[in-house]
């Protein structure tokens, strides 16, 4: 069961060169209104369990969390422990953010010296991740990265917030079929549902279109869910939708697209 929750708002932060980069980002989000900050995994080349610090360190009430760490980097029981300090020295503001890693991160995992594994091996060992955080008596809130049956079931089961990894281009019927899934595996259970966007707007972004071989305006004319109109009002009104029809409430962009997310956060905060 999913009950109709307060809209949360974040985004998942872009490249910083450097400490007083990633510094000021994080004030500036804070600044802006926004619930929370994700890190990507890696930032740029850097670790992110090395920067949640330093962003939670120059604000005082950002949820900072990861967006999303890929499991197969590292060892469960070094996890557990780095995000139970993160808990604890945050005072609660850590959210655990974790997936099975996009097939492309296979070459990193082999930097470290860490096996990869085909997408159902990767799942399986994600649940034993789950299974060593889960016994720790007080852990940072759990969101999962799902799309696919498994994931989905997995996040069911153990999260407390899921993030429909839908692709770009993802009609709403799509994304009705997503929903259902998640719906029937979890049950009475309640979990916060999320979203990541892919854009807010209708101009074009050629590096968008280099990493998924599509561009914004298609999107906004295949009607596509990863995109917002940038008019506050009309957004504001595609995402009661979506919370009314899904059950979505937490909605994050990168850090590009702040300024006019800011706006139509502001306005929707204002309703609960």
């Amino acid at each position: 069961m999913t009950t109709t929750k307060p809209f949360r708002f974040g985004i998942v932060t872009g490249y910083a060169p450097d400490l007083p980069s990633w510094t000021a980002q994080a004030r500036r989000i804070e600044d802006l209104g926004f619930d929370i900050m994700f890190a990507t995994d890696p930032v740029g080349e850097l670790d992110p369990l090395t920067l949640v610090p330093a962003a939670a360190a120059v604000t005082s009430e950002l949820t900072l969390g990861t967006f999303v760490l890929a499991d197969p980097f590292r060892a469960a029981r070094n996890l557990a422990w780095q995000a139970d300090s993160l808990h604890q020295a945050t005072g609660g503001r850590f959210l655990l953010g974790l997936g099975i890693g996009h097939p492309g991160a296979g070459k990193h995992a082999e930097t470290l010296g860490r096996e990869f594994g085909s997408p159902g091996e990767r799942v399986a060992r994600l649940a034993d991740t789950i299974e060593v955080l889960s016994q720790r008596p007080d852990r940072p809130r759990l969101l999962l990265a799902a799309s696919g049956p498994k994931m989905l079931a997995l996040a069911a089961r153990t999260a407390d917030v899921v993030t429909f990894s839908w692709g770009p281009r993802t009609t709403e019927e799509q994304a009705d079929s997503i929903v259902d899934t998640f719906r029937s595996f979890a049950g009475d259970r309640d979990v916060e549902l999320a979203v990541n966007l892919t854009a807010i707007g209708d101009k074009p972004s050629p590096q968008l279109a280099r990493y998924t071989g599509v561009d914004v305006p298609q999107l906004v004319e295949e009607k596509a869910v990863t995109v917002l109109p940038e008019n506050p009002d009309a957004a504001g009104e595609m995402l009661l939708r979506w919370r009314e029809r899904w059950g979505i409430s937490c909605v994050t962009v990168n850090s590009g697209y702040g300024e006019p997310f800011a706006a139509i956060a502001q306005g929707l905060s204002a309703q609960g």
